[in-house]
């Protein structure tokens, strides 16, 4: 009993959190490309959800307002663009790599080669180090000797 009514509960609870689309397209291309850019654009609300997948008003409105551009002929470009206008860079879920944004993609990588380059110069500093101290040590055995 106990795992009929687990299985009744997880069954039940999938389907609530699905997003039903009742939009009807004039043409199958532009149905393939509304389902291209609603995985595309995120959620101003949400935090990691695509328009596709949130159930939040905000989305619901992205989504109907998608579907009237694609039906008065924007292209996908015009779309997105009027969507960062509005919402910032932020409502697409791979951000052109431009200016700020190339930085952040870039920043960690020149960080760890600098980290590289500063711990190989300490090592190879501290080697030198070590070998001119052993110069001076012989020097210094060599001078005990010879005053002995």
């Amino acid at each position: 009993m106990k795992y009929l009514l687990m299985i009744c509960l997880a069954l039940c609870s999938s389907t609530s959190y699905a997003v039903i689309e009742t939009y009807e397209f004039s043409a199958p291309e532009l149905e393939a490309r509304y389902q291209t850019l609603v995985e595309e654009l995120r959620c101003p609300k949400c935090q990691n959800q695509t328009i596709a997948d949130s159930n939040a008003p905000i989305s619901e409105d992205l989504r109907r307002r998608l579907y009237q551009e694609l039906e008065a002929g924007l292209s996908d470009d015009e779309i997105v663009a009027g969507m960062v206008l509005r919402y910032g860079e932020f409502v697409r879920y791979k951000p052109a790599r431009t200016g700020v944004t190339l930085w952040l993609w870039w920043a960690p990588w020149v960080l760890l080669l600098g980290g590289l380059l500063l711990w190989l110069g300490v090592v190879l500093r501290s080697r030198k180090a070590r070998v001119s101290l052993g110069d001076k040590q012989d020097q210094i055995e060599k001078l005990l000797k010879d005053n002995t």
